[in-house]
């Protein structure tokens, strides 16, 4: 099993680091920008060694991750690569960006390792937090076929999850898909938790009153799926209630009606394929949605 090693000791690489080490990789070095990060995550992780330079730990292991902001990534392989000795052909580099294809790690291909990316598709808030959420994620990974991308397969199914493989002119899509589902989601909760203000409710109580909803949602769709697990007044079909929608968001929160409206339109597709519209009721419901 290869020994691996971390360039950076953010969230995701101290995530990765602890994860990986529990279920028996060899996570042995790492290196930061700053040595006590890099010491931090040493401390959590059984046998792994913090080094003073990222240099030291490039000949150190035979896998290593670059786990730095996504701008820093090409800076640091690109530093590297001067070093003849850095990269041998047996060594392999891998990124973690959701965004970047392995175009990035360019230098390391060059001087004849093998790269790839390893992106877990998960929310890290927390370090804490993003190693309890790791184990069962999705991973995109992007590398050839060969020795590597078995190795990142292998390492998925270490952690209880499944992978998608992608293409370098993917990963832009593949990441913008991701900022839809946890990112938006976090601003449309908040888009809803303010309307209660207009009533009282402060943000923080109205929060915690619709995670029982939001749970109630993401049950429905690991259990039932899109599109039967939509429900509400366009699945219904109920014109009269997405009207008087409208005229409350017009009333209280107009800045708030266009983005109603576009997600109003982009559900009516949903609810036909679900079958609870009907099309006339479905043209009444966009010609609605669509006035100004």
């Amino acid at each position: 099993m290869e020994t691996i090693g971390f360039l950076g000791a953010g969230t995701v690489g101290t995530a990765l680091a602890v994860s990986l080490r529990r279920v028996g990789y060899p996570v042995v070095a790492v290196a930061s920008r700053s040595f006590s990060s890099a010491q931090r995550l040493a401390a959590q992780v059984e046998g792994c060694r913090p080094y003073q330079s990222f240099q030291e730990v490039a000949d150190a292991v035979q896998l290593v991750f670059v786990t730095t902001p996504d701008d820093a990534i090409a800076q640091v392989v690109a530093a590297l690569c001067p070093s003849i000795s850095t990269w041998c052909p047996h060594q392999m580099v891998v990124h973690c960006s959701g965004s970047l294809s392995t175009d990035v790690l360019a230098p390391a291909r060059q001087a004849g390792a093998a790269v790839g990316s390893f992106h877990p598709l998960q929310t890290f808030a927390s370090t804490a937090q993003a190693i309890e959420n790791l184990p069962g994620s999705t991973f995109g990974l992007e590398a050839e076929e060969g020795p590597l991308l078995e190795v990142l397969k292998g390492m998925v199914q270490a952690l209880g999850g499944q992978s998608v493989h992608l293409r370098g002119q993917d990963k832009a899509l593949y990441h913008a898909a991701a900022v839809l589902a946890c990112n938006y989601f976090v601003t449309l909760v908040k888009l809803a938790a303010d309307l209660w203000q207009a009533f009282g409710v402060p943000t923080c109580q109205s929060t915690r009153a619709m995670l029982p909803l939001l749970r109630g949602t993401l049950n429905n769709l690991e259990r039932v799926g899109v599109p039967g697990c939509l429900t509400g007044p366009i699945a219904r079909g109920d014109v009269g209630t997405v009207g008087k929608h409208l005229a409350a968001l017009e009333a209280v929160a107009p800045d708030i009606l266009p983005t109603y409206r576009e997600l109003g339109r982009q559900t009516i597709p949903v609810a036909l394929a679900k079958g609870t519209l009907d099309q006339a009721r479905a043209e009444e419901l966009h010609r609605l949605l669509s006035e100004e």
